[in-house]
């Protein structure tokens, strides 16, 4: 079985997340980025992500390659941004859902203050699907490391498998 990991990353979390598994598994990484970055930092993170999500926007990504027909698996890594998955991931799924039907689907989620399991009900009404594989909470895995964490990550991986 093929796995794609195609994820959204603000500060390094969700990316730092998505390495671990791909290692593990032996995953493609698929990293989805705005062709216009969202701020990092302060207020204006907070702001303009918050705006992004509420407008239900779905920002033009940069080019990015993907065929869903290389896979059986795919698994979405995002932050959580107002309980609910990064605007550019929407893009991503919106921009593929046809090519998407039939697969499965796992997901991950990072966050500060919570929401994944809300962010990841959201995930699965964009895709239209009842239940995910497997899915994996992790609060700022990069900024607050945590030995948990990695047994999370494997725990993620053995479901999957």
């Amino acid at each position: 079985m093929k796995t794609a990991i195609v994820y959204y990353s603000l500060n390094g979390n969700t990316e730092q997340t998505a390495n671990k598994i791909a290692e593990k598994i032996g995953a493609d990484l698929i990293p989805v980025r705005p062709v216009k970055a969202y701020p990092d930092t302060g207020f204006a993170k907070l702001f303009w992500g918050g705006k992004s999500v509420v407008m239900g926007e779905k920002p033009k990504l940069q080019s990015y390659t993907f065929d869903a027909d290389k896979y059986d698996l795919i698994i979405f890594g995002s932050p959580v941004w107002a309980n609910t998955i990064a605007p550019p991931l929407r893009t991503f799924i919106v921009e593929n859902l046809s090519a998407l039907k039939g697969k499965k689907f796992a997901g991950i989620t990072c966050f500060t203050a919570g929401g994944g399991d809300k962010a990841l009900a959201k995930l699965k009404g964009y895709l239209g699907i009842d239940s995910l594989v497997a899915e994996l909470f992790l609060a700022d895995p990069k900024d607050k490391p945590d030995p948990a964490n990695e047994q999370k990550i494997s725990e993620f991986c053995e479901k999957i498998k």
